[in-house]
């Protein structure tokens, strides 16, 4: 059994907490984020936030555990915030951004233009003698990893070469070409 809803979330100084019936807006440095919620109660004591069950069946126990999460990730987000890093592995992939707009080559015959969410920032890295890379930064921590998955589905990985978008750090599963 999971007892991740019934740990406190720490809320760091800066961070304010609003709690409402039915959503809660929780608001730092980097900006603001508010989740609706429901079969939970949710209260601040101190520099706490307390999520807990009004009953033990099963949608309560699951909803109890996810919005204890989805609280504590707002809370990160809007005091550190979340960065992915996407890197452009094969020969001539190139990324290029100019303010929101990110522009991609990928092999295909026209290049991918990508307008951002204004919450998203974005930086590309390209040096000489080594992959591009695309770094993504936000306080929200879901739009930040479905950009990521987004640009990521455009080229994924293939298994041979490893040609493709893949997150920095990640390990492909390398298969053996044919035999001769």
């Amino acid at each position: 059994m999971s007892r991740v809803g019934n740990s406190p979330i720490l809320i760091p100084e800066g961070v304010n907490v609003q709690i409402n019936p039915k959503d809660v807006i929780i608001s730092g440095k980097l900006g603001s984020l508010t989740q609706t919620y429901d079969t939970i109660s949710v209260e601040k004591k101190e520099n706490q936030l307390l999520v807990s069950r009004e009953n033990n069946n099963n949608e309560h126990k699951s909803k109890h555990g996810l919005y204890r999460s989805l609280f504590a990730n707002m809370v990160t987000g809007v005091s550190e915030g979340y960065t992915i890093d996407l890197e452009l592995v094969g020969v001539g992939y190139r990324a290029s951004n100019s303010g929101q707009n990110l522009q991609i080559a990928l092999g295909f015959s026209h290049n991918i233009v990508i307008k951002l969410a204004d919450e998203v920032k974005v930086q590309t890295i390209s040096e000489k003698g080594a992959n591009p890379i695309i770094k993504l930064t936000s306080h929200d921590k879901q739009l930040v990893g479905m950009v990521a998955a987004k640009i990521r589905s455009f080229r994924k990985p293939e298994p041979y070469k490893g040609k493709g978008v893949r997150y920095v750090g990640e390990q492909i599963r390398r298969k053996a070409g044919k035999s001769a």
